[in-house]
């Protein structure tokens, strides 16, 4: 039995799902949908939130990868390939979203009384909990070949398939996990491989971008031999918040937190718009 992070432990969690809306639902939506949701669970308006979304064919950037020699010509080459491309508002570097990757972000209130590591570690636990029934071999540790490589990377066998990121707003916490469900993880990774030797050209840096081996990388489905889909996944965690919690909200934004969402994404359309550009 897997332990269950205190942070996890709640009367009520609000579940908000949308992972089905389709290709035009935006990346750059779900980062203010997020802010919103960390002002509201940080001002105890709204309880513990857990929001699921799928974003078809994006790359996420980081605020380092925009800043390759040739970032220009690697953005072309994303588009090139079908992939719409943003640049993020929390930490870290590029990520492949596709219609195959489930991603869930845990809203947590008193993120000034908790340990940035604590939303990491309630991520990771949530992650062993949701899957122990199929597997026991899952560890969090720094997949250097990696894209995206972090301290709270998630693997089976040394193959990763799931990466952490955190972003903290007023007095809330947005903890965002991205899950390779479905689908070639080293299809994904040899993506970005290709971005960064296109956007490097073996010149030297100051910041240390990744040197990508896609080999390191893989969906559940390959790790597991599973035909789990990303709809399965779906369910699985809302049958897990209802079992930690014994009770399930769905309410959509309220009329005070849709004039946040619509300030947040105004901001962050803004500042994506003004990061692209300055690629030009």
């Amino acid at each position: 039995m897997s332990t269950i992070h205190t942070l996890l432990k709640t009367n009520t969690y609000r579940f908000i799902d949308q992972s089905s809306l389709g290709p035009s639902f935006s990346a750059l939506q779900s980062f203010a949908m997020d802010d919103t949701l960390s002002i509201s669970v940080g001002e105890g308006i709204s309880p513990t939130t857990a929001r699921l979304w799928v974003h078809h064919n994006t790359v996420v950037l980081g605020i380092p990868d925009a800043r390759l020699p040739y970032i220009d010509e690697a953005i072309e080459y994303l588009k090139t390939n079908g992939y719409q491309v943003v640049v993020r508002n929390s930490g870290g570097l590029a990520v492949v979203l596709d219609e195959g990757v489930m991603n869930l972000s845990f809203i947590f209130p008193d993120s000034k009384e908790v340990n940035i590591h604590e939303g990491y570690d309630a991520m990771v636990s949530f992650i062993h909990y949701l899957f122990q029934d199929v597997t026991g071999d899952i560890e969090a540790y720094e997949i250097t070949r990696s894209y995206c490589p972090g301290t709270y990377d998630l693997s089976i066998d040394g193959k990763k398939f799931a990466g952490i990121s955190q972003r903290r707003v007023k007095n809330g916490s947005a903890v965002q996990i991205y899950l390779d469900v479905t689908g070639s993880g080293a299809e994904r990774a040899a993506l970005l491989k290709h971005f960064y030797e296109i956007g490097k050209k073996n010149e030297e840096t100051r910041f240390t971008y990744p040197d990508i081996e896609p080999s390191v990388m893989a969906s559940l489905n390959e790790l597991l031999d599973t035909p789990l889909t990303v709809a399965d996944v779906r369910d699985r965690i809302l049958t897990k918040l209802y079992e930690l919690s014994g009770h399930i909200v769905t309410d959509p934004l309220n009329d005070t937190e849709i004039e946040w969402f619509q300030k947040r994404f105004d901001q962050i359309v803004k500042r994506n718009e003004k990061a692209l550009d300055h690629l030009r």
